[in-house]
């Protein structure tokens, strides 16, 4: 492992890899690291916290050998970042490093504008593990044209359409590969028994309160609408506006006017979705294709544990182009900002900067992830990751996941055929999908009445969808946003665009 005096003095590549080959430590050091002149031993980092209580055990402790840094976690109840990180940056009480996933945040994104964080795009090409942020995953980052922060990088599409395999077998029907033979799939589900218990009792698609932003926003991507946003005739324009969202509205209104779907859809929660499927009351969901693990393992020991799930990335409207939704802001988490308060100077930056990268390297991967061999998991025959003890994993090891600056470094085989393959599928999809254009420029009507703009355009969606309204009063709904502020958007955006372009 690293010596720490010797990381903090380190004036030359020579001298870093002498030192690193002397004892043993990671092959490469960045050119960042080889220049910084800096005496910096430690890290702090304010982070999320996603469980129960901070973790216990040595994790940390390896962590710091593996660096080279003393590291003071902050850590910040998830349920209470809003509220916690806003007044940290009212009043600049912060760390050496900030895991900012406010995305949408205003408060987030003036702070960055503001110069409060390092603008560290030059630097990321010295890191070899930074060097690899997808183009995509960096525009995504951007804010007023900067980067204020290493991006967390997540898969850029994780998305694809669940059908109950088992059902599919009992019916003679295929995988679907279009939404046509999707519409087939869901009317033989609702009619002809799937199951095979003589009763009438099951439906097609099952979908949640959410449907507008979640499983309907992936279906509307498809049918060829853009991610939130398009640019249709060089301007920034809601997908909500395009011939291709009504196309997918009026595909899936017939679906819930035939009652192939859930009739309660608008007031399901999700995890009543969950049960309802568990139950095996419905067979086809648009969510995360790591889903179908999910309803697979939550079924054990009930009657539905044979459940088997076909899992379909590649499903188009006839045929055409192959398209995902990008579900994670084209696989950017949010960002590892860099206070210039508290990180002075840029010695001190490439300091962080190489702790950063050698956090993406795959011994803390693994370490953040799966925890140690033989306390947290042991690794099977045939190579998977079995977890020894789940309650030492959660106590242990779990914390840490949501800090890790890339969840790309490493696929891990597990003992779930249904898992491996959903991970396959995710990947796969990286190639196929449609990031938001609007996610990194900059609006202030936006920024400040988006929320209240968007209802009555999703409350039209739901009243559509239940037959209430008709097409006409959909577009109704959209003059209305356009008059209230929409169009001010729709321009802010572009001229955002046009500049940053």
């Amino acid at each position: 492992m690293k010596n720490k005096k010797f990381v903090g003095i380190v004036g030359s590549l020579l001298m870093a890899s002498l030192v690193l080959g002397a004892c043993g430590g990671k092959e490469d050091a960045s050119k960042g690291s080889a220049e910084a002149k800096s005496d910096k031993d430690s890290i702090s980092w304010m982070t999320m916290l996603h469980t129960a209580a901070p973790p216990s055990g040595d994790i940390e402790k390896q962590l710091e050998e593996y660096t080279g840094m003393d590291i003071e976690f902050n850590w910040v109840p998830d349920a209470s970042k809003e509220e916690k990180i806003n007044a940290s940056l009212a009043s600049d009480s912060l760390a050496d490093i900030v895991s900012l996933t406010q995305i949408n945040s205003t408060t987030v994104r003036n702070a960055m504008t503001s110069g409060m964080f390092w603008d560290v795009e030059e630097y990321l090409d010295d890191y070899p593990n930074l060097a690899k942020i997808s183009e995509g995953t960096l525009e995504s980052a951007r804010v007023g044209g900067h980067i204020y922060g290493v991006p967390f990088q997540k898969p850029m599409a994780r998305y694809g359409v669940l059908v109950r395999q088992d059902w599919l077998d009992n019916l003679g029907l295929e995988v679907p590969k279009t939404y046509d033979d999707l519409k087939k799939v869901a009317q033989a589900f609702t009619e002809n028994d799937p199951d095979g218990n003589g009763v009438k009792d099951t439906v097609g698609f099952v979908d949640r309160e959410e449907s507008y932003s979640v499983g309907f926003k992936a279906m509307t991507v498809n049918f060829g609408a853009g991610n939130l946003f398009d640019v249709v005739d060089g301007k920034i324009t809601p997908s909500f506006m395009q011939d291709e969202f009504k196309d997918a509205m009026e595909w899936y209104r017939e679906i819930y006017a035939n009652g192939w779907m859930n009739s309660d859809f608008t007031v399901m929660s999700k995890n009543d979705q969950k049960d309802y499927i568990v139950q095996g009351k419905g067979g086809i969901v648009i969510s995360g294709l790591f889903d179908g693990n999910n309803y697979k393992t939550a079924a054990m020991g009930t009657e539905e544990e044979d459940q088997e799930w076909a899992l379909i990335n590649d499903i188009t409207v006839d045929g055409g182009e192959r398209r995902a939704v990008s579900d994670t802001n084209g696989g950017m988490g949010g960002w590892l900002a860099i206070p210039k308060s508290y990180v002075k100077t840029e010695e001190d930056l490439k300091v962080v900067l190489q702790f950063i990268n050698d956090l993406s390297d795959e011994e803390p991967f693994t370490l953040m992830t799966q925890g140690v061999e033989g306390v947290h998991y042991e690794i099977t025959e045939d190579g998977a990751y079995k977890r020894i003890d789940d309650t030492k994993w959660t106590q242990e090891v779990q914390p840490f996941a949501g800090s890790r600056p890339s969840e790309l470094v490493k696929d891990f085989k597990t003992t779930s055929e249904l898992s491996n393959l959903s991970t396959e599928k995710i990947a796969e999809n990286a190639d196929y999908a449609i990031i938001n254009p609007a996610q990194s420029l900059s609006s202030e009507t936006y920024d400040l009445e988006w929320s209240t703009l968007i209802e009555p355009i999703e409350d039209a969606y739901y009243l559509y969808m239940m037959g209430e309204i008709e097409m006409d009063g959909f577009d109704e709904a959209v003059d209305n946003f356009l008059a209230s502020g929409g169009q001010a958007i729709i321009d802010e955006f572009t001229d955002s665009y046009n500049e940053t372009k």
